[in-house]
């Protein structure tokens, strides 16, 4: 088992067709928020050993202490994301760990039988995602950067302290 995946879940992703009405959803239903939402993320890097850049919006909101993170797929290029068809693979996606060396979790990873699906970069971080060939499952994703567990403290607490106002909050 790999290192990061020894801490508890921070993450569970999940690929929707609308990131706007997903978060909608999301507050209606499950009563969360507020979300922190990037627009027009990149990464670049590789899927199945092959180059490619993936864009997308992405929401962060939190239950408790796990990050809720709402994908839309922008970009049709080969991903994680869409089927070999390029539709989106709409749904729950993957957990996630945070760990402080990548490369670390992911030789730990592969030596647990894990195969690498897809690894990339983005502004101030590495993400990589693996799965398991035989097992049918959410995919794991580790996700390396150094300013995600101050994030998700953030908003962690501005969840508790959340008074139903201001649900959507736009960054960069």
């Amino acid at each position: 088992m790999a290192t990061a995946s020894r801490e508890p879940i921070v993450q569970v992703g999940y690929v929707v067709d609308d990131l706007d009405a997903g978060i909608k959803h999301w507050i209606d239903t499950a009563g969360m928020g507020p979300w922190t939402v990037f627009r027009g993320v990149t990464l670049n890097g590789t899927y199945l050993g092959q180059p490619t850049t993936v864009t997308m919006h992405v929401a962060m909101g939190y239950s408790g202490e796990t990050q809720i993170e709402l994908m839309e797929i922008t970009s049709d290029t080969p991903s994680p994301y869409a089927d070999a068809d390029g539709k989106p693979l709409l749904g729950p996606h993957h957990v996630a760990w945070l760990t402080d060396d990548l490369d670390v979790s992911l030789a730990e990873a592969k030596a647990a039988g894990q195969e690498v699906l897809f690894q990339a970069e983005g502004p101030g971080t590495r993400v990589a995602y693996v799965h398991s060939p035989t097992h049918p499952g959410p995919i794991f994703e580790y996700i390396q950067t150094d300013g995600m567990r101050e994030m998700i403290k953030y908003g962690i607490e501005q969840t508790r302290n959340w008074d139903g106002t201001d649900p959507v909050r736009e960054l960069g």
